[in-house]
């Protein structure tokens, strides 16, 4: 089985939506491995963020991240980190289908839900980052 790392941003915690987020996983068949309520500190999201530095959102990314709690969580399933994200759906919500958890609760790019680790690279560095 394949683990990878997903994490309820503040806006969708804030929004009371965690419960829902675990139960599309748990139904998919998805197992939960480990989770946590944490605020994240700056360091912590300079690090996660650290591969898009030179991005000029870079600064907005860490600001957000920082705002509010949010619930990471390590899940463990068949291809992970492919049917995460296939549940998670794209980046963009206004480009997200209905069914995926950014095409029915994301309101914005900047304010989307949810992440999910893209590959197992960087899941295995967020599982580590996140649950050290």
């Amino acid at each position: 089985m394949d683990r990878t790392f997903v994490m309820v941003k503040p806006d969708g915690f804030a929004r009371g939506l965690v419960g829902r987020i675990v139960a599309r996983f748990e139904e998919k068949g998805f197992k939960l491995v480990d989770a946590k309520v944490m605020q994240i500190s700056r360091e912590l999201a300079e690090r996660h963020y650290e591969h898009l530095k030179a991005k000029p959102f870079f600064d907005e990314l860490v600001e957000f991240i920082i705002s509010g709690p949010v619930f990471a969580m390590i899940w463990e399933g068949k291809d992970a980190i492919k049917n995460a994200r296939s549940l998670i759906g794209v980046t963009n919500p206004s480009d997200a289908l209905s069914g995926t958890i950014r095409g029915d609760f994301a309101i914005d790019v900047a304010s989307n839900i949810i992440h999910g680790s893209d590959s197992d690279e960087n899941a295995d560095r967020e599982i580590k980052l996140f649950f050290q």
